[in-house]
């Protein structure tokens, strides 16, 4: 009885990279252990199709990106579309600010780690944990994949004639007094891009604190500006005003505040330690929007691991802002939405199309 249980929990994990050793690496940081086993290995792709008739298609992929017969990014759309499975990118390729990288979040991947060009097998000994760690959350995770996505190097800017006809009809709203606050962490850049997809022209100010590392932000908030028809998205700066329809990212090694200078909305950026174990975290920004918006304030945690967010939203709810939750359903990872919901720190859990809405017509 005990095995039939312990066989129900385990991960099934599955390895492409063309690089022997490092496939090696990585058997021996997860043979050793019970609720984890993988069941394949593959040096690309094509090869880990023909694996897959034997073994079955795993709980989480661990992918890297530059591969022979076939590049990791096109097997990651092409899965997506079939099934998606939640997928950590480990490549050379995912440098600070890179397209690939950015392209890889979109598609689904639940988290990214950069490998080095030497010093492997240190490289991997560093890491043990963490990639331990990753796979355990990775297979929690509800993966999703978003239909038409298009790579940062096929296309610049996208002609409004190849947008939604339901998001070009839209038409501009009246100016709201509202502010709004977004978190998220794993599965973010897929689901932030989907939820935007919806907003209307002249939407309310949104500023979003994301965790992503340093770098990436920039590239993150380049990406959404040139694919999003009614919004005008920037990495966040110093002093930056809180305007209509633009959108704000926080910078991926700074902490975001929101605070009042005379009739404006401005941003602040903090460079202190990590708060709830990230920098910038959800925490500091909704706590500063409690502060200094109060009322005007509305706040939404979206899909994550962990807790960061949750007592800062509490925080606004006290401060007489309206605050929700990402419901499950729509989740890649119901962690930080969860924590907020047993705080009692929301008024209600929502779908995406429903978060828009609400966006869409607060007054």
């Amino acid at each position: 009885m005990k095995m039939m249980i312990w066989s129900f929990l385990m991960i099934k994990l599955f390895i492409i990279d063309d690089s022997a050793l490092v496939r090696n690496e990585f058997k021996k940081i997860f043979d050793p252990l019970k609720d984890i086993t993988i069941i394949g290995t593959a040096p690309n792709p094509v090869d880990a199709f023909e694996v897959f008739k034997r073994t079955g298609l795993p709980d989480v992929f661990i992918l890297d990106i530059e591969m022979p017969k076939m590049d990791g990014l096109t097997f990651l759309e092409m899965i997506g579309k079939q099934k998606p499975i939640p997928t950590i990118i480990c490549s050379t390729l995912v440098t600070r600010g890179s397209s690939s990288a950015i392209d890889a979040m979109r598609m689904g991947a639940v988290d990214i780690v950069l490998k080095p060009t030497s010093n492997i097998n240190q490289f991997f000994g560093d890491k043990n944990d963490e990639f331990i760690s990753k796979v355990r959350i990775a297979a929690k995770a509800h993966a999703t994949f978003i239909q038409n996505i298009r790579r940062t190097s096929e296309s610049k800017i996208l002609d409004t004639k190849q947008v939604s006809s339901s998001v070009k009809a839209t038409r501009s709203l009246p100016p709201s007094k509202k502010i709004i606050a977004i978190g998220a962490s794993t599965g973010g850049v897929q689901t932030l891009e989907e939820l935007f997809m919806y907003l209307q022209p002249n939407h309310p100010p949104i500023i979003v604190t994301q965790h992503m590392p340093v770098g990436f932000t920039a590239s993150f908030a380049e990406r959404l500006d040139q694919v999003l028809p009614a919004s005008h998205v920037k990495e966040a700066a110093e002093g930056d005003i809180l305007m209509h329809g633009r959108i704000l990212i926080a910078p991926g090694d700074l902490h975001m505040e929101v605070i009042k200078n005379g009739f404006q909305y401005q941003i602040a950026l903090k460079n202190y330690p990590k708060v709830n174990s990230h920098k910038p975290s959800v925490n500091v920004l909704f706590r500063s929007i409690a502060k200094n918006v109060g009322i005007f304030g509305v706040g939404f945690l979206l899909t994550g691991m962990g807790d960061d967010g949750a007592t800062g939203l509490l925080e606004m709810k006290n401060a007489g802002a309206a605050t929700y939750a990402q419901d499950e359903q729509s989740c890649i990872v119901y962690g930080m939405p969860k924590k907020a919901v047993d705080l009692d720190a929301v008024k209600d859990s929502l779908s995406l199309k429903e978060i828009a809405n609400i966006i869409n017509t607060v007054r």
